[in-house]
């Protein structure tokens, strides 16, 4: 490993983030000036664009050979959005789910992901797998803008930060270029262009130094993209996310994160898998452990579709905690390090129990307050009962 490829790894990752802001923004602008809704640009535009630094990456890693780094860039980064970034924005601030739109999300989401290890059980995705995805993501994209417009149509208008997208930030300073219809379609075609062209630059550098790196250090391509690459490609969800929490948008932080690892099946996945010409092969690491493992993360926030529980900041800690096991296992795992027994152990008897009690302490302590609230309205809405009285004699 040389500093060159260091150099351009953090180049890389660079390129990607700055790419993927380009992109979001010029999209997203483009999308107002031709008459979309806020509605149609959030839930598309904007969402298929920030997940363009995984696709950018996953793409380029298939079409040059290096399989492992695709599938672990998806699955590491689906990972990393929950237990890293969601764990980190609880940090700043307890997350709570009120919106339906993003609630009914969290199914999808854990439904995409078991479909994921299903497609992959036989080796790899296919041409066929990856249309099935891509299909299927278009379903869901079709089927959210439905509710949402019927939400709206209810008088539920649900806020997905598109304004916020245009006007804050670097939008501020495209802001003024924007003075006629004309001048602001060409800037933002220009932000598309340049945000496609650092996407497909960026990736270019990341996938080289990242094979580079996992060969001098002598472990595979897929523990370098379940880790090193998947942190780096869940950057802007992480500063979008923290930022989001912080203004006390938690709703839209979580919903950033469960969109993204929507996409990043269905639209990176399904379009990596449709453009290689062999399809994706998927190492049996993955298989065994790695989409087991997205699987239960996704699981995690099972409580936040059905309850109205929050992630508390303590477990916020614990989720990121969380993480952190995880990547150790798998430098330990791919060093075949002597500590790799004990520890796999520990997380077997001791860390996966106590997370499946808080799963099953949480949805039954919301089961129970549901049952309390329900009693409660009933004793309310019951009428009173009146005491009898005798009528009054009448007047003969």
């Amino acid at each position: 490993m040389t500093i060159s490829s260091l150099f351009l790894l953090i180049g890389g990752f660079v390129l990607l983030v700055l790419g993927g802001e380009a992109l979001v923004r010029g999209a997203a602008s483009l999308g107002k000036t031709v008459g979309l809704s806020s509605l149609i640009i959030g839930l598309t535009v904007v969402a298929f664009a920030t997940s363009a630094p995984e696709l950018a990456v996953s793409v380029g890693a298939a079409l040059t050979g290096s399989p492992g780094l695709a599938v672990g860039n998806v699955v590491g980064s689906n990972i990393a959005n929950i237990l890293f970034v969601m764990g980190l924005t609880a940090i700043f601030g307890a997350l709570l789910v009120k919106v339906q739109l993003i609630k009914a999300d969290i199914p999808i989401m854990i439904g995409f992901s078991v479909l994921a290890l299903v497609l992959a059980l036989d080796g790899g995705f296919s041409v066929l797998d990856g249309i099935l995805l891509f299909a299927l993501l278009l379903v869901y994209l079709v089927g959210t803008i439905w509710f949402a417009r019927r939400q709206k149509v209810r008088g539920i208008d649900p806020q997905l930060g598109v304004e916020e997208v245009l006007n804050e930030g670097a939008g501020r300073l495209t802001a003024k270029l924007r003075a006629t219809a004309l001048r602001s379609t060409t800037v933002d075609i220009l932000l598309v262009g340049l945000g496609v062209a650092m996407l497909v630059l960026g990736a270019q550098f990341l996938v080289s130094s990242a094979t580079s790196i996992a060969s001098a250090l002598g472990v595979s391509e897929l523990i370098i993209g379940l880790t090193i690459v998947a942190i780096g490609t869940s950057l802007p969800e992480l500063a979008t996310s923290v930022i989001a929490a912080v203004r006390g948008e938690r709703d839209m932080a979580v919903g950033n994160l469960v969109g993204s690892n929507i996409f990043n099946i269905g639209a990176v996945l399904g379009l990596t898998s449709m453009v290689a010409p062999n399809g994706v092969a998927v190492e049996a690491a993955a298989i065994n452990f790695d989409l087991p493992v997205m699987i239960a993360v996704a699981l995690v926030l099972l409580p936040l579709a059905f309850t109205g529980q929050a992630i508390a900041r303590w477990e916020g800690f614990v989720m990121t905690a969380m993480y952190v096991a995880y990547v150790v296992y798998l430098i330990l795992a791919s060093a075949d390090h002597q500590v790799l027994r004990p520890f796999s152990a520990a997380m077997l008897w001791f860390v996966l129990p106590i997370t499946a009690l808080w799963l099953a302490a949480m949805a039954g302590y919301e089961l129970g307050r549901r049952r309390g609230e329900k009693s409660t309205v009933e004793d309310d809405a019951s009428p009173t009962q009146q005491p009898e009285t005798a009528p009054e004699p009448t007047a003969s």
